[in-house]
């Protein structure tokens, strides 16, 4: 039997554990994959504390993995068997050895793109095109904030950002990660442990502050990211890193000049097969043009998941890491 990370309870790294899981056979709109490589989130994290609730316990894990289709149910006509496929989104599960998908979350991946690749940049990749192709749609002349520029996301976005003719500012945890933010497109990584990212901004905009702010750091970083806007600009939340915003009071987008907010997810942009293809084959297209590299910082094998989420709650990591199956 195919074995998989589950959780019987909530808490720490050490509440996954390794197990044999059943897998039959895909139904009517399903397909079995064999997987190969399974990509590793913040959001995962949020699941196994149970800051996002499960529907029962005991659970899997994971919404983004590569590998092979091995067989499909009646009903499934753009996919089959031998298919390379990837995905991000769908039911829990996917730090497993092999599992049945709804088809229409899968995307077919192109010979170019590999299925390590293909797990490293799914989530991250489709999040980034939403946010920068669609929220707001970057190009020539924009100066953007981007919390977490050495992140998964970070990296991505900041690279096709700065592909598409926007001056890109992020912030860092360290020096270290200001390089590598610095080399994947970041203008102006602002190191925020010794810096304060607000001044920074006033001083590279020359006072004239943002259109938008992307920020997945969530408490530490709320507030102050809405002093980076200018009047009518846009304060995009799509996580929180630092723990939950908490109660806001609505009449300080009023008071800091008519801000908008929003506080999008990939299951709402994504949620249309076909607004999942084309946003697939956007990320495909920029990542084979050689725009945006995908910045693999650290493989583990699938049993070692509990590790890997050691490593990025203890922010050691940068760009995506992946379970290798």
């Amino acid at each position: 039997m195919p074995h998989a990370i589950r959780f019987h309870e909530t808490g720490g790294p050490d509440v996954l554990v390794w197990e044999e899981v059943e897998v039959g056979d895909p139904g009517p709109g399903e397909a079995r994959v064999r997987q190969t490589a399974v990509g590793v989130n913040f959001v995962d994290i949020y699941v196994r504390r149970g800051l996002y609730p499960v529907p029962s316990l005991p659970s899997g894990i994971g919404t983004e993995a590569a590998g092979m289709v091995e067989a499909v149910g009646p009903d499934v006509g753009d996919i089959g068997p031998g298919d390379r496929v990837a995905y991000a989104g769908g039911p829990l599960g996917a730090y497993s050895e092999a599992r049945v998908m709804p088809a229409d979350r899968l995307v077919k991946l192109p010979d170019g793109i590999s299925d390590l690749q293909a797990a490293a940049m799914m989530l991250k990749g489709l999040t980034a095109q939403y946010l920068i192709r669609q929220i707001h749609r970057v190009g020539t002349g924009d100066t953007i904030l981007f919390h977490a520029a050495a992140g998964g996301v970070g990296l991505i976005a900041c690279q096709w950002a700065k592909s598409v003719g926007a001056t890109v500012i992020g912030t860092v945890g360290s020096e270290e990660k200001a390089t590598v933010a610095r080399a994947h497109g970041c203008d102006h990584p602002i190191v925020y442990t010794r810096e304060d990212f607000v001044e920074r901004v006033k001083e590279i905009t020359r006072g004239e502050k943002l259109p938008v702010v992307y920020d997945s750091v969530g408490k530490e970083t709320f507030m102050k990211s809405l002093d980076c806007l200018r009047p009518k600009g846009l304060m995009v939340s799509f996580g929180q890193a630092s723990g939950p915003i908490g109660p806001v009071d609505l009449g300080v987008f009023a008071q800091k000049g008519s801000l908008f907010f929003t506080r999008p997810t990939l299951n709402t942009y994504a949620a249309q097969h076909a607004d999942l293809l084309a946003m697939a084959q956007d990320l495909f297209a920029v990542v084979l043009s050689g725009a945006v590299e995908i910045v693999i910082n650290r493989t583990y094998p699938l049993k070692e998941a509990a590790q890997a989420h050691r490593d990025i709650e203890e922010r050691r990591t940068v760009g995506s890491t992946v379970l290798v199956v």
